[in-house]
């Protein structure tokens, strides 16, 4: 069992150097800007919080993943003029955390058709620890930022309309 877990943790520490190289070229695609940046898999905050992903995102931050992705951490109150890179930092790790968990789910399918059902059970689940977890983490956090800048362009239209009206009568 301790080589199952051995094994698994290796080879999805080594997917996530496949998953970034892979995102590398991908980034420069058209599919990737047009379908793989709006990618939500579960949309549902509550249903997120029924599979663990609360749990999961107090874990990384308070572990030592939280210094993995340093573009990721944000230590004190960010402007609104830097949501979109961090928001474009969140989808590279995002689909950087996918492409390596669909790398990591091959080994999972030659295990299974070798007949090494357990070996594949503990790969997997594994592999949904460290790179399914990230990947809808990252999803949560970016619905977040798109609440919040939609939030700020609110208020921004009703400042300019306030703006606008006052002007008008005065």
């Amino acid at each position: 069992m301790i080589k199952y877990l051995t094994f698994s943790v290796a080879i999805s520490v080594i997917s996530w150097i496949v998953g970034m190289v892979i995102n590398a070229v991908l980034i420069k695609t058209e599919f990737y800007k047009k379908n793989l940046t709006k990618l939500n898999f579960i949309p549902n905050d509550n249903l997120n919080r029924y599979i663990g992903i609360e749990l999961f995102k107090w874990i990384t931050i308070h572990s030592f993943f939280r210094y993995f992705n340093p573009k990721l951490s944000v230590k004190r109150k960010i402007r609104p003029s830097e949501l979109p890179e961090l928001r474009n930092e969140m989808t590279i790790a995002e689909i950087s955390h996918l492409i390596a968990f669909f790398f990591v789910n091959v080994f999972v399918l030659i295990k299974l058709i070798g007949g090494f059902y357990s070996f594949a059970i503990v790969i997997l689940l594994v592999n949904i620890v460290m790179n399914l977890y990230p990947t809808l983490l990252q999803q949560q956090n970016k619905r977040r930022i798109d609440r919040y800048g939609t939030m700020l362009a609110a208020r921004e239209a009703y400042r300019i309309l306030t703006l606008s009206s006052v002007r008008t009568t005065a």
